[in-house]
């Protein structure tokens, strides 16, 4: 039996850790790294050496998205903020796409649209795996020439 001395601090040491679990991060948050041999593109056209690194961060009906593509030796960023029910949010300083779309499916899926005045140009599925450090994206896009193609591309945890 503990000392009544005790009691009061091992309680607050019990809320302190149930309180900072509730503030933990959500699980798929953070930076995922592209696998190139694991990722491939429909029409055969996957670039060499294909490099995209992807951070996100999760919050109360919220995804801040940024991704860094070096593919090539060129650097070339994307960065959004939207809602996860699926309201289209501007999606700024992209010749492809000025809308995006992200809508949570499940725990661990999500759709995801990339949309030039509401005419969906990408359509991406997003499944995070359960061993916790594995996402993999799934879609078809249509590209500037008006060619469309399906691609998988899998990323692990940095």
């Amino acid at each position: 039996m503990l000392k009544r001395s005790l009691l009061p601090a091992v309680l607050g040491a019990t809320l302190l850790m149930t309180a900072g679990q509730a503030l933990a991060a959500n699980p798929h948050d953070g930076a995922w790294v592209s696998v190139e041999e694991k990722s491939y593109w429909s029409d055969g056209n996957l670039p060499k050496g294909f490099k995209l690194t992807i951070n996100l961060k999760f919050g109360d009906n919220k995804l801040e998205y940024h991704s860094v593509n070096t593919t090539g030796g060129r650097e070339f960023k994307t960065d959004y903020l939207t809602s996860l029910d699926g309201t289209p949010a501007i999606f700024n300083d992209q010749a492809r796409f000025n809308q995006v779309s992200v809508k949570q499916l499940g725990p661990d899926e999500f759709q995801i649209l990339k949309m030039k005045d509401g005419d969906v140009i990408v359509g991406e599925f997003w499944t995070f795996r359960p061993d916790g450090k594995t996402l993999v994206r799934r879609g078809v896009g249509k590209s500037p020439e008006g060619r469309s193609k399906a691609y998988q591309e899998t990323f692990v945890r940095q």
